[in-house]
């Protein structure tokens, strides 16, 4: 296997985790502003770039987010992500119309997480919410998705990296046909 061929980003990669207990440090505001620039750099179809990130950290926007998502771990994030996608700016192929807001707004999203890795911060995708209960509270336009909440900070004391259960190169990869 070629992992000596990108040394940091494999390292990045292989550390970066679903983290669901942090501690109670809060995030920098220069390093979640060094994160969510990386974010800014990230590709989309036809450079688009059909995404808004909303930074959850008052009180009430912090109620909102864990009303949606009402699992325990959550409440230790200090900070919270919610990563939008914009319908009226993604791009749309032309053969059969697929959208593609959520396959632009995952890249953005995954160059957050590992941005945070860099910088010893942790985060988790939280996929399963209450989209109402966010379009509500931030005030959504229509036209704009809440598509996962990222919570973002340092983990707390003792939580190490997990066990990795990945699949093999052969599982995943094939040439050519079926």
């Amino acid at each position: 296997m070629q992992q000596n061929a990108y040394p940091q980003l494999y390292h990045i990669s292989e550390g970066r985790f679903s983290c669901r207990d942090f501690s109670t440090e809060p995030v920098d505001p220069d390093t979640l502003t060094a994160v969510m620039d990386i974010v800014r750099l990230a590709p989309s179809a036809c450079n688009r770039q059909p995404w808004m990130f909303i930074i959850a950290d008052t009180p009430d926007e912090r109620a909102a987010v864990i009303e949606s998502y009402p699992r325990e771990w959550i409440k230790t994030a200090p900070e919270f992500i919610i990563a939008c996608g914009n319908h009226e700016e993604a791009w749309h192929r032309p053969h059969d119309g697929k959208a593609h807001t959520d396959i632009d707004v995952a890249i953005a999203v995954e160059h957050m997480c590992l941005a945070a890795a860099t910088l010893d911060l942790a985060t988790c995708w939280v996929c399963h919410f209450d989209p109402a209960i966010i379009r509500k509270a931030f005030n959504l336009p229509a036209h704009i998705e809440p598509i996962a909440i990222i919570p973002i900070g340092h983990p707390a004391e003792g939580v190490k990296v997990p066990v990795k259960n990945r699949k093999s190169l052969a599982d995943i990869m094939r040439r050519g046909k079926f």
